[in-house]
């Protein structure tokens, strides 16, 4: 098998800048008792936004979401880091890879739960694209 089929081994320590950090709740349950994926989600897509404003200096809009995989189940006293990094910047535009990591146990052992890749847009305030302040 080639080198670049070789699969990626598990990343042992997040990438990135810390952008929330928060404890995984009981009312943020699904039907099975777990966490429910789109509270997660919805903690990385805050943490990707703070990037994204600061960046643009303007308002932003989530605008896709890509390669977003589960890899591990978050329970309620979790306590749930994102950590984002720049990937691209267009004219409007903003990639920004995001990784949700828990700390889980009284040893604070880290795992990571998922990853995945989202994108903004700078928006004046009438809603309109305009260019990423450089």
């Amino acid at each position: 098998m080639p080198d670049h089929a070789q699969p990626k081994p598990p990343a042992t320590e997040p990438h990135g800048e810390l952008v929330i950090r928060t404890i995984a709740m009981p009312a943020d349950t699904n039907a099975n008792g777990d966490i429910f994926g789109g509270w997660l989600m919805s903690q990385m897509d805050l943490g990707a936004a703070i990037v994204a404003k600061n960046l643009s200096r303007s308002r932003v809009t989530t605008v896709a979401v890509d390669g977003m995989v589960f890899l591990n189940p978050v329970y309620v006293g979790d306590i749930v880091n994102c950590h984002a990094t720049l990937l691209k910047v267009g004219r409007t535009s903003m990639k920004i890879d995001i990784e949700a990591w828990v700390q889980r146990g009284r040893d604070g052992t880290l795992l990571k739960v998922t990853e995945g890749i989202f994108t903004y847009v700078a928006i004046d305030e009438q809603g309109r694209p305009h260019p990423v302040h450089r």
